[in-house]
């Protein structure tokens, strides 16, 4: 066991930051879960505005992370802690703001159920990154961080071994030439997106692990 009021001194700000970073980072995700179902119903897709808007607000929590640092004592290595969280929560909504615009303008109907197993496993890297963000408030047990973390493994894992199985097919498909390098690049933008929550996933062990 071990507390991060050490690390981060009486200041309850920097957690709501953090969550409130992991959370925007999830809401992201969902909202491309839910784009995807769209686009496979038939149905005009949510707004891309959703998508910068979550964008913006995990960069405004950014932001006001820099601006808490500036006014609180904390020591080198801390800050570097810290900052590392913030910027790995930060680059996934931006990874998934991404994706969504490169399926807006692609030409022709875009083949959404490919992506829904990516997209599932998406959801698992940040539900999981969600948890062991908020598992740092006061205080957290090593076992609990490292069963999310394997969850979250686990996840980006099945994530490459499916960006293979959608290449294969890609390769061997009737499709032309350009639609398989857009299609190609996508597949890949979506399991970069499962690769940023794992890097966050990463740095709060690192965390936990410095501090226990």
């Amino acid at each position: 066991m071990f507390s991060l009021k050490k690390l981060f001194g009486k200041e309850d700000k920097f957690y709501d930051l953090l969550e409130e970073g992991a959370d925007a980072a999830n809401t992201s995700v969902t909202l491309f879960g839910t784009y995807l179902k769209h686009l496979g119903a038939g149905a005009s897709p949510a707004n891309l505005d959703e998508f910068v808007q979550s964008r913006r607000k995990e960069k405004r929590v950014r932001h006001e992370m820099t601006e808490a640092l500036s006014k609180t004592f904390v020591t080198p290595l801390e800050r570097e802690d810290i900052e590392a969280l913030s910027f790995a929560l930060y680059r996934i909504p931006k990874s998934v703001e991404k994706i969504v615009e490169r399926l807006s303008i692609y030409p022709g109907k875009v083949p959404s159920s490919a992506f829904e197993r990516q997209a599932e496993l998406l959801q698992v890297a940040s539900d999981a990154v969600v948890f062991m963000v908020k598992e740092l408030r006061g205080g957290t047990n090593i076992e609990r961080i490292r069963e999310a973390n394997d969850r979250l493994q686990y996840a980006e894992g099945e994530a490459d071994k499916v960006m293979l199985d959608l290449l294969k097919e890609l390769y061997h498909g009737p499709c032309d030439a350009k639609e398989l390098v857009i299609l190609q690049e996508i597949y890949e933008l979506v399991e970069r997106a499962v690769d940023r929550c794992r890097n966050a996933g990463n740095v709060v062990v690192q965390i936990v692990l410095k501090y226990s």
